[in-house]
């Protein structure tokens, strides 16, 4: 049986055309792969403007 854990990051207006992630996601990932969390998926879904993602989601796995 496995554990799913799923975490939102927000994205920020960094300029007028790119949008950059509130939290850095590279942490994120390196602290939950400690935890024996593994990466499955990074989800962006089209929740803005014209289909335009305003956050997109981490999601982990683990035998449990």
């Amino acid at each position: 049986m496995y554990e799913y854990k799923f975490i939102r990051v927000e994205l920020e207006k960094f300029s007028f055309t790119e949008l950059k992630p509130k939290q850095d996601y590279h942490l994120l990932i390196e602290e939950h792969a400690r935890q024996g969390w593994r990466l499955v998926q990074i989800l962006t879904p089209p929740t803005g403007i014209i289909g335009s993602a305003t956050r997109f989601e981490l999601i982990f796995e683990k035998q449990g």
